[in-house]
């Protein structure tokens, strides 16, 4: 059973339109705070809001019975925070459970000391929040921000788009240490399995795993080794190849040991059906660990080269990516490129994740699920590497200006288009969107904790509905500011009102 959020106030519970700010903070949390403040005391909003999250979270299941589950407007705030603080999950849990304010957000009083949460009820309830479902909360959210800033539905949307990369928490991958990534796998959760039908063959799983890496860190040395003279380099180059062929037969030697316990225990009947995924798991590794055998040898051994789609850069992450952007002090990067689309009012209207994709194949489609969202956009500025001659033409069919540099030498044509005063705006507000990048890496943005592509794809929407949230609090607060100028200037003008008697 889930509510949207409890009516039944508590004992010294406040209620969220009455929870009252710091104005002199400067800290992120009283921002993205009173942003979801405005959205909950808007009325046509919040029930938009609620809607869409008592439709889309756990949409099989009757929340009318069962046993109590967390509200949903508490997972809401607390997906929520997590991206706009780039908060991990145990800092998460500490000030869900011991922050006035926050608490104060989520529903509790200053006497209701049953709401503390466990850390693995936060991360389930979390990860029910999907990526469709926070697209679709982050058209209201956006929405809501042009309504605060007085700006008619009507209204033309400048866009502007580009690219960046939301990396994945994987280690720089190398062909010996993917391999020992497997192996160390393959042994530990075939050490778990015989231990579980009481079997020893791998009793001396540590010893193993340690084995390996001895063998690994041998093969990275000798790679480091420097030669001065040509006999030296060829001294050096056979002790490379016998280091990493060592390693390679230690590794098939355990490899074939994991699989003859594989079949020993299938032959006994052994298996259970709860260990259905376990084993489907280590042959997996074994897979991995026979690619990375073979790339060794190909690259090492017979001194081939590995073309660039054979590679693997993460056995955990493997929709991870080697993005080479061409930035300075930064060569390589190892995610998933994201591109965001955001208007003229600092907020975020679309993203889209570039999975095996570049900036030419992403630009018209964007552009229309950005329109399909937001009608109104008229205008918008891309980078040139977004520039094909074909997108050049697609997008001057959908949008009134296209800010979008070509490369070489311009015709007469192309030449006009780039000097209008239309385009040279466009342009001079491009940059902006650098700035929109840079505060969603601030925000959480820069890495991604959570796991597998489904993982990637929730933890990127929910940092831009976030971020579009902060938006509206900044704007708030900024008022705030202002009508207190304006409050303190008067006074030292007139003085204290003072009341007729």
């Amino acid at each position: 059973m889930r509510m949207i959020k409890n009516p039944q106030m508590q004992i010294g519970e406040v209620d969220i339109s009455q929870i009252k700010f710091d104005p002199k903070s400067r800290d992120d949390i009283p921002k993205v705070l009173k942003g979801l403040q405005h959205i909950y005391v808007n009325v046509a909003i919040r029930e938009e809001i609620f809607a869409l999250l008592e439709k889309h979270i756990s949409p099989k299941i009757n929340k009318n019975n069962g046993r109590p589950g967390m509200d949903l407007w508490k997972i809401f705030v607390m997906g929520v925070l997590r991206l706009d603080l780039n908060m991990n999950y145990d800092r998460l849990h500490n000030e869900v459970n011991y922050h006035l304010l926050i608490r104060q957000m989520l529903g509790h009083g200053i006497f209701d000391q049953e709401g503390n949460y466990q850390l693995q009820t936060i991360k389930d309830n979390v990860s029910l929040l999907t990526p469709e479902l926070m697209d679709k909360i982050n058209q209201v959210v956006v929405k809501a921000g042009h309504v605060l800033l007085k700006k008619k539905g009507s209204e033309v949307l400048r866009g502007r788009c580009d690219s960046f990369v939301v990396e994945t928490n994987v280690h720089f991958p190398t062909d010996i240490n993917l391999l020992f990534d497997a192996l160390r796998k393959v042994i530990t959760l075939s050490a778990a399995l015989c231990k579980r039908y009481g079997r020893s063959a791998w009793r001396q799983h540590k010893y193993n795993v340690n084995h390996v890496k001895r063998l690994m860190r041998t093969a990275q040395n000798k790679k480091r080794a420097r030669a001065k003279t040509e006999e030296q380099r060829k001294r050096f180059a056979e002790k490379v190849s016998e280091a990493h062929q060592e390693y390679i037969d230690v590794a098939q030697k355990y490899l074939n040991k994991v699989c003859y316990t594989l079949g020993s225990l299938e032959k006994q009947g052994l298996y259970d059906v709860k260990d259905a995924l376990l084993i489907e798991s280590i042959r997996e590794f074994i897979n991995h660990g026979i690619r990375q055998i073979d790339q060794i040898k190909r690259r090492v051994i017979f001194g081939e080269s590995i073309p660039h789609h054979e590679k693997v850069f993460s056995l955990f992450e493997p929709h991870t990516e080697w993005v080479m952007k061409g930035k300075a002090g930064v060569p390589v990067e190892l995610g998933v490129k994201v591109c965001v689309m955001e208007d003229q009012n600092q907020f975020i209207l679309h993203h889209m994740i570039m999975e095996k994709k570049t900036d030419v194949q992403i630009a018209v489609p964007i552009v229309d699920e950005t329109k399909e969202r937001f009608p109104n956009l008229s205008t918008c500025s891309l980078d040139k590497g977004f520039h094909s001659q074909d997108n050049q033409k697609d997008l001057a069919e959908r949008l009134e200006v296209v800010a979008l540099k070509r490369k070489g030498k311009l015709s007469q044509r192309a030449r006009e288009i780039e000097q209008s005063e239309e385009f040279h705006k466009a342009r001079h507000k491009h940059a902006a969107v650098e700035s929109a990048i840079n505060a969603l890496e601030v925000h959480g943005l820069d890495m991604c904790p959570d796991h597998g592509i489904d993982g990637f794809k929730r933890y990127v929407a929910l940092a831009i509905v976030a971020r579009n949230i902060h938006r509206i609090g900044d704007i708030l607060k900024s008022r705030e500011k202002k009508i207190e100028r304006r409050r303190k200037k008067y006074l030292n003008r007139n003085g204290p009102i003072k009341l007729a008697a």
